[in-house]
Formats: C-alpha cells, sequence, structure tokens
C-alpha cells in the first residue's frame, strides 16, 4: 500500500513549468488549502514522486491527502508508507483513474454493479473538496471510492 501512480501530465498547476514537479512546499500549501486534517503531514519531492510522512486523523483525510496531491501536474507517483491513520491501521485504499468517456454514474456502476449508477453521489462526496461539481472530471484525474456501507 506505499505507492500509488497517477498520470504525470494531467492535472492541477502549481509550478511555473510545464511538466516539472512542483516543490514540497506548494504540494503542502495545496494539501493545507483543502482542510483535511493534514497538519501533520510532511511532504517530501524525490523527482516526480511525492513522498508523504506523517499522521492523519481518519482513513478518509489519508485517501484524499494522497489523491490531493497525485492530482498535480508533474507528480507521477505517491508514496505513503510512513503515512499513518490516528484512529485506526490504514487499510488499502480504492482509486480509479479516469478514462476518456467516464462519469461518475459510469464508475460508480463499474465499482459497485450494475444498477448502481446513483451511488455516484458517494464518489462525489468522497472527493470533495478536490471536486467541486459531479461533471468537472477529467481523463488521468484518480479519484477514490469508498466502501459501500449497505
Amino acid at each position: 500500500m506505499s505507492i500509488f501512480d497517477f498520470v504525470k501530465s494531467v492535472g492541477k498547476k502549481l509550478g511555473i513549468g510545464d511538466d516539472e514537479p512542483p516543490a514540497a512546499d506548494q504540494l503542502k500549501k495545496e494539501l493545507e488549502s483543502h482542510k483535511l486534517g493534514t497538519e501533520k503531514v510532511d511532504v517530501d519531492v524525490q523527482g516526480d514522486k511525492v513522498v508523504l510522512k506523517g499522521e492523519v486523523k481518519d482513513q478518509s483525510a489519508f485517501e484524499k491527502a494522497v489523491i490531493a496531491v497525485g492530482n498535480t501536474l508533474g507528480v507521477s507517483k505517491v508514496e505513503a508508507s510512513e503515512l499513518k491513520v490516528a484512529s485506526a491501521p490504514a487499510k488499502e485504499p480504492v482509486f480509479h483513474t479516469v478514462k476518456k468517456g467516464d462519469n461518475l454514474w459510469k464508475i460508480a456502476e463499474a465499482q459497485y454493479g450494475k444498477g448502481k449508477g446513483a451511488k455516484y453521489t458517494l464518489i462525489f462526496e468522497a472527493n470533495k473538496p478536490m471536486l467541486t461539481d459531479p461533471d468537472k472530471i477529467y481523463p488521468g484525474q484518480v479519484l477514490r471510492i469508498p466502501e459501500l456501507s449497505d
């Protein structure tokens, strides 16, 4: 569960270069802007890989921290083996990389099963505040997929 892959050439642009990874302080500022409870998280950039270390409050914050920095232009990998969850051991997250033609309804059906497209709202809510509109997803973006609680 330590390294997660992202598409380096897509995502939010933080720096001034086109394909250069952003600086650690830029990523930390971006992470903190989402108010996820990541105050105790350190960010290190090693080439196009970002290493997250420290502690987050829960599994949701863990997953959101990974996608918040991973969905940044110039980042191809996020290592989170030293990122701990305060309330319990971190579980293996489920992520989905958006493909051309995807929408949240299709993703929900692919992840949860046929006829469960209406569960797209769970995926949207699970990716707030990074997602601000369910119709604004893009190919290469990585989304967290929450478990269904039947």
